[in-house]
């Protein structure tokens, strides 16, 4: 007996992609019917309302927060693109408490979040370049000092800096370095590895009292550039002294005065310089130089702590110099990620 197939079509509007549609479309009218005809949409919400301004107001104006308590600002600004986490908390308690007041009041933070950080979002980086520069703060107790030196090593890059570094490593990182890098330079607990010759080379002196910062002359094939490395003092926070930054700080001006004095026109400054491009703090350096990571990177380039990154405090920072792509290198045994950055000295004057 010949069997006939029927198809039924449901109440939804048939299968498949039109069902869903139809379901989502439900959705949406059974959600809104919740909001219309409720006058209390628009007073609901004021606490919410108020922490969205507050969070865009310390976004907006982190430059006018005093540090003279507890190093505030400083603090603020070094996590500062973290504040857009607050955006879709603030958009989801706005929804479930039915405030359009609320909802409104969201895209004020968001806004100017992504005045401040939305540039970060996109792709800069470009191809070419003729200087490969790299970047790491080794750690003083470092497990493998020679496998952190391979994977350096390993980035391609004609020049590498190296922060943290201890009496008893530097000979293991010599060995490991040699092969790749003839010419070498340490000064204190900071060191330059280059494929060209160093010339100049001396410590600069950041008001510590011990070495931690140097400069030289890399002779590059496209052109001489001044090479700086520094590792700028540590912060802390402490609950009886907030963010305690001030010989980071002091540090920080004598660096930028160096940097300043500076005779030749092509700058890299490398290192850890503790502190992010928006801690006003690092102004004296900041204000004279650009970031690659800036320029031309993807995303933030986070370095620290290399388990799960949160603040790009390892910089390369240039000054005549075009940046062409910049990116953060995978995780060694250091608590830091590395850096690297590709740059062009032919174009630049």
């Amino acid at each position: 007996m010949a069997q006939q197939a029927y198809v039924t079509e449901t109440a939804e509007g048939g299968s498949g992609p039109e069902r869903r549609r139809v379901r989502f479309r439900r959705l949406l009218g059974r959600l809104g019917s919740g909001w219309r005809g409720d006058r209390g949409i628009w007073r609901r919400g004021a606490v919410l309302t108020a922490l969205a301004v507050l969070i865009a107001l310390v976004m907006l104006l982190h430059a006018q927060i005093p540090n003279a308590i507890g190093n505030l600002g400083s603090l603020i600004e070094t996590f500062l693109p973290w504040l857009g986490l607050f955006v879709p908390v603030l958009l989801l308690s706005g929804f479930l408490r039915r405030s359009a007041t609320a909802l409104i009041a969201v895209l004020l933070p968001a806004a100017v979040w992504l005045n401040l950080f939305g540039g970060l979002l996109s792709d800069k980086s470009a191809t070419g370049g003729d200087l490969t520069v790299a970047t790491h703060n080794v750690n003083a107790d470092n497990p493998d000092p020679s496998g952190t030196a391979r994977d350096v090593a390993a980035s391609g890059a004609d020049v590498v800096a190296l922060e943290e570094l201890t009496v008893s490593a530097v000979p293991v990182y010599e060995k490991a370095l040699k092969s790749t890098y003839k010419y070498h330079a340490v000064e204190g607990t900071v060191g330059l590895w280059s494929k060209y010759p160093l010339t100049g080379v001396k410590a600069v002196d950041i008001k510590l009292g011990w070495t931690r910062a140097m400069r030289a002359t890399v002779a590059a094939p496209d052109g001489q550039v001044a090479v700086y490395v520094a590792h700028l003092p540590s912060v802390r926070v402490k609950m009886e002294a907030g963010f305690t930054a001030r010989q980071r700080d002091k540090s920080a001006d004598a660096l930028g005065e160096a940097i300043a004095d500076e005779t030749l026109p092509r700058k890299i400054l490398l290192g850890d310089l503790n502190g992010t491009m928006n801690d006003r703090a690092l102004n004296a350096v900041t204000s004279q130089m650009r970031s690659t990571q800036g320029a031309a990177g993807s995303g933030f380039g986070f370095s620290w702590p290399a388990s799960f990154p949160m603040a790009r405090i390892d910089q390369i920072m240039v000054q005549g110099v075009e940046p062409v792509s910049s990116w953060a290198l995978p995780a060694t045994g250091s608590d830091h990620l590395p850096v690297a950055a590709r740059v062009n000295l032919a174009t630049s004057s």
